[in-house]
């Protein structure tokens, strides 16, 4: 099944609220075999939301919304969903009494627009929000889902893990995915892809290659889709290793390790200890391998050394090279 997420509010667009929601909620999808082709993010305007409903079921068969669910006046999406789905507000008693009842637990009042946010579009089945006060809301027209939830990441998180992933889940059962990872330094994604090319055009047409390209680095992740997980992760991990061999010493690990906990264990096995010594990097290449518990059994630690003095009084870096070759140079 296929999935698209439609995030609300203005202040997505100006950049006063960054979306973290969209890609939490990719990643749980990706765990259900529940594959995001869209993102969107619209202002909070009845035709902006409306248009952005209808772009997310032209492209998905599941849509899932963020935001535009609170008590206040910009808060339109429960009217701009009833008008999509053809229905009519209706208050929700058993909202209200929830919202009463979260109140009531921090010696607090609701206010007349908390009243006003319990009128829900009639179509819509409740999903209960144990960390707001906004519901979540479970609609269907046909075979096309949708739920809208607040955009509150924390909220948002909750809605999920109690009962939205159950009900997205149950519509795709038996659809699974697999994902291997390769871990790659040192070489672009282009000699990669080149180098790879055959191994690719020898896929099946329900494995697909992504290349994620970092600082230094490119992450290939093959994904496998179908009914059979067994099958999926054979495949995956028998094309996988094909790669891997193939690349050779540019592959550092499969699966998330990064490459300082790659480093770390190199060091741990053979026994070794590391000091580094860094300029323009402001300590960072420190700070990535310190990061790493356990560190402390083979990491030394660094000296920071951004100015020439410290470069030559301290790392011993002549003053020739300094003046004839510069701070930034090999010789350095």
């Amino acid at each position: 099944m296929k999935a698209a997420v439609l995030t609300i509010g203005d202040e997505l667009l100006n950049g006063q609220t960054i979306d973290t929601n969209s890609a939490w909620i990719g990643q749980e999808l990706n765990k259900i075999g529940i594959t995001l082709v869209s993102k969107l993010s619209v202002g909070d305007t009845d035709n902006d939301i409306r248009a952005g409903l209808e772009y997310c079921y032209q492209h998905a068969s599941l849509v899932i919304v963020t935001g535009g669910l609170g008590p206040t006046n910009d808060d339109i999406t429960k009217q701009s969903l009833a008008t999509f789905f053809d229905c009519d507000l209706a208050f929700s008693q058993v909202t209200y009494d929830r919202i009463l009842a979260y109140f009531k637990a921090s010696n607090r009042q609701p206010t007349d627009a908390h009243r006003q946010q319990c009128y829900l579009p009639s179509k819509a089945e409740l999903v209960t929000n144990e960390r707001g006060t906004a519901p979540g809301m479970w609609m269907n027209k046909g075979r096309k889902f949708l739920l809208s939830m607040p955009g509150v990441p924390s909220e948002m998180k909750g809605l999920m893990l109690n009962g939205g992933l159950e009900k997205i889940a149950a519509l795709n059962p038996d659809q699974q995915i697999h994902h291997h990872i390769i871990q790659t330094v040192g070489v672009g994604e282009t000699y990669i892809a080149e180098k790879i090319k055959d191994i690719v055009a020898r896929f099946p047409d329900y494995i697909s290659i992504a290349y994620l390209p970092g600082l230094g680095s490119v992450k290939l992740r093959l994904t496998a889709i179908g009914p059979d997980k067994n099958l999926l992760i054979a495949k995956n991990e028998s094309f996988g290793k094909k790669i891997a061999d193939l690349l050779g010493d540019p592959v550092y690990a499969t699966g998330a390790k990064t490459l300082q906990q790659t480093v770390g264990e190199i060091a741990k096995n053979s026994k070794l200890t590391i000091g580094t010594a860094e300029s323009c990097t402001g300590g960072h290449i420190a700070q990535l391998i310190a990061s790493v518990p356990g560190a402390s059994s083979y990491y030394k630690g660094s000296v920071v050394a951004y100015s020439n003095d410290i470069k030559e009084n301290i790392l011993n870096v002549s003053s020739e090279t300094l003046k004839e070759e510069g701070a930034v140079c090999e010789s350095t």
